[in-house]
């Protein structure tokens, strides 16, 4: 064998080695956030089954409380990666996943009492939207970076209008409107969040870094599936007259 045949067999297996390890580690982000979002249905199940407790936590004033905490937990999720273990990178994300649950419950409660078909049937949508964003975001060529920026501009701007609807306007259109707007901005951001996890994998460095690194990734591909699910919901209950 020549030196040319054995570099390019070095190479052929560096790339296999790369291929394998990039499997397993969006593998394990996917694991991770399925969980999450089957955690997140426990939690609603329970809160459901607990009406005064429900209404405590995510009806009355300490609903507040919680969502200012979700969204903080959100803001400073990439404070994960430079966690010293991977158990408190774990701690941190199913206690956002309980948040969500505690918090979407009322909502997901209320159709399941009405239309139970209707949660399913968004839920699917859901993830069959979430699937083909993300496979898009993973195969891609294009750096969706610059999509990045600017939908995090949209979405702050989108969430004020929610905050608006709800406290001042309180009108069915316009919360169409939001919910589809959010459903289109999530979808995109799901591809450019697979996109980012994927780049990640090449900027851990060792196999614990790469564990929150997957930690962090299956949070950022939860929350935008938990919100196109509760905006999908959303959408499908106004368009049956539920509002």
């Amino acid at each position: 064998m020549n030196r040319h045949q054995s570099t390019v067999m070095d190479r052929s297996g560096a790339r296999a080695d790369i291929d394998a390890g990039l499997r397993s580690y969006m593998l394990k982000v996917y694991n991770y956030m399925a969980l999450g979002v089957a955690f997140t249905g426990l939690i609603v199940l329970f809160m459901s089954t607990n009406q005064e407790l429900m209404y405590t936590l995510a009806v009355g004033p300490a609903k507040w409380v919680l969502l200012i905490a979700l969204l903080g937990m959100g803001w400073f999720s990439p404070k994960i990666i430079s966690m010293r273990s991977s158990a408190m990178a774990q701690g941190y994300y199913w206690l956002y996943c309980a948040l969500w649950g505690v918090m979407i419950s009322p909502m997901v409660a209320f159709y399941l009492g009405k239309d139970p078909m209707l949660v399913g049937r968004a839920f699917f949508i859901t993830a069959g939207m979430f699937a083909g964003m993300s496979l898009i975001g993973y195969t891609t060529k294009k750096d969706l970076s610059g999509f990045g920026r600017f939908a995090m501009m949209a979405c702050i701007g989108l969430i004020l209008a929610s905050l608006a609807n709800v406290f001042f306007f309180q009108d069915v259109g316009m919360s169409l409107v939001i919910s589809c707007g959010m459903v289109l901005l999530f979808a995109g951001i799901t591809a450019w969040e697979t996109q980012e996890i994927k780049n990640n994998y090449f900027m851990a460095g060792s196999s614990e870094a790469a564990g929150r690194f997957a930690i962090f990734g299956a949070l950022q591909l939860y929350g935008s599936f938990v919100v196109m699910f509760v905006h999908l919901l959303n959408i499908l209950g106004i368009m049956n007259g539920d509002d």
